[in-house]
């Protein structure tokens, strides 16, 4: 089957390795582009072990200048405790600034009436640190982020810019337990075409998700064939150092570029 200009997907299966609460956008995105799509949710969002360093820290809001989200998950933890205060991000102290990674944080913090004072031009943890708009001397910064796994860039950088950085954890990604039955016999039986990775985490957990079900020397042969294709660096690099290769980079480094590198991946095939 060939692929017309509207739907240059069309013919091709796309594995999707989302959080299964995340992946309706890119599943909706790749659809319309005429893929067939399968699901192989590599990470599993749940609360951190521990709530107290994060309540803790907001408690104390009102010390910090700035607070730093780099992903959804951490702007829905963050205001899930506010609201067990009584408040909320929209309700912070107006001496608190919010900084964003990445388009959806920002477009979260829009829906709950708290838009982001900075949002650095290129979607990644590098560009905040090289853009962010004042100097890090002397400020308290608030970084809620996954407990672990996660890089410590965003805190090393600010620390060494004489930033006092308080880094807690707002959310884990845990592996699931198991892949869904079609998408493993997709895989299996060579009928995948690509498989798009959103984080670090989603190449490490598919890759322990399909050792543990096929053996583990089954990796070489799954991926013979897909293109592997990446949301940004640092995923990229992890694509490289357990799959060996990445054929595509999402640019910009979001779901949406995410997708389009899919459909670049397929139009260099």
């Amino acid at each position: 089957m060939s692929a017309d200009q509207n739907q240059p997907l069309q013919g091709h299966t796309v594995v999707i390795t989302r959080a299964k609460e995340q992946q309706s956008e890119g599943r909706r995105l790749l659809r319309t582009l005429g893929a067939r799509v399968l699901d192989l949710p590599a990470l599993e969002i749940g609360p951190p072990d521990s709530w107290a360093p994060l309540d803790d820290a907001l408690a104390d809001l009102e010390s910090f200048h700035w607070l730093i989200v780099s992903s959804a998950n951490g702007v829905d933890a963050v205001e899930s405790r506010l609201q067990l205060r009584g408040s909320g991000l929209e309700h912070r102290p107006e001496s608190l600034r919010i900084a964003a990674v990445g388009r959806k944080t920002a477009q979260r913090l829009e829906e709950l009436g708290a838009p982001a004072d900075f949002v650095p031009p290129s979607f990644i943890a590098d560009s905040l640190i090289d853009d962010f708009p004042v100097s890090g001397w002397g400020l308290r910064i608030l970084l809620p982020r996954v407990q672990s796994g996660g890089r410590t860039l965003l805190a090393e950088a600010f620390a060494e810019a004489g930033s006092q950085v308080v880094e807690v954890a707002a959310y884990e990604s845990r592996c699931p337990t198991s892949i869904p039955a079609d998408t493993l016999k997709a895989l299996e039986n060579g009928e995948v075409d690509a498989i798009s990775f959103s984080s670090g985490k989603t190449v490490t957990h598919t890759v322990q998700l399909l050792e543990s079900a096929l053996g583990s020397s089954c990796t070489d042969q799954l991926f013979r064939k897909p293109a592997v294709v990446s949301i940004g660096p640092q995923t990229s690099q992890r694509c490289r150092e357990l799959l060996g290769r990445v054929d595509q980079e999402a640019t910009p480094h979001d779901m949406e570029g995410l997708v389009q590198a899919c459909v670049q991946a397929m139009q260099r095939r």
